[in-house]
C-alpha cells in the first residue's frame, strides 16, 4: 500500500480547492442559463447588459460623475467579462439583433469601436436582474459556499 508523502499533500489540496471553484461556476453559469432561457438572455448576455446598465464612473475618462449611457468601447467590456474577444462579439451581435444594444464608432478613434445599451435593454435587464440576483444569493449565498452547489 503506497503512503502519502507529507509534502504531497498541500499540494492535492490545492488541486482540490481549484476543482472546487470550476464546480461552482459550471453549476451556477447553467442556473443562470437555464432561469435567463425564458427572457431570451444566456448568462453571458446578462453580463454584458449588467456592465452597460451600471455604467461606470466617469473618472476613468477624465470628466468624473456616472455614465448615463451605458457606453463602452468593446476592448473595455472584454476587459470586464471572462469571454474571448470574438465570444463576446458574437454577444455583442445576438443583443444587437434583439434591440438591446447598440454599435457605433468611437468619436476619439474612428477605428474602435462603442457599445450602448438601449432603452429596451435597460427594460430587459431591470426585469432579469431579480432572477439573475436570487440566482447568485442561492448558488454562492453568505456562508454557504461551495457547499450551496453540491448535490
Amino acid at each position: 500500500m503506497a503512503v502519502e508523502k507529507p509534502e504531497c499533500l498541500p499540494e492535492r489540496l490545492l488541486a482540490q480547492e481549484w476543482r472546487d471553484i470550476l464546480d461552482v461556476h459550471a453549476r451556477t453559469m447553467c442556473e443562470l442559463d437555464r432561469e435567463l432561457h425564458a427572457f431570451g438572455l444566456g448568462a453571458s448576455d446578462f453580463e454584458v447588459l449588467d456592465l452597460l446598465a451600471q455604467g461606470r464612473d466617469e473618472g476613468d475618462r477624465g470628466d468624473g460623475g456616472k455614465d448615463p449611457y451605458g457606453s463602452f468601447r468593446v476592448q473595455e467590456l472584454a476587459s470586464g467579462i471572462h469571454l474571448s474577444q470574438s465570444a463576446l462579439s458574437r454577444v455583442i451581435g445576438r443583443l444587437e439583433k434583439d434591440g438591446l444594444v447598440a454599435r457605433g464608432m468611437c468619436a476619439q478613434d474612428r477605428r474602435g469601436v462603442r457599445v450602448e445599451i438601449t432603452d429596451a435593454g435597460r427594460v430587459r435587464h431591470s426585469e432579469v436582474l431579480p432572477i439573475q440576483r436570487a440566482v447568485l444569493a442561492r448558488m454562492l449565498g453568505s456562508g454557504r459556499g461551495r457547499d450551496a452547489v453540491r448535490p
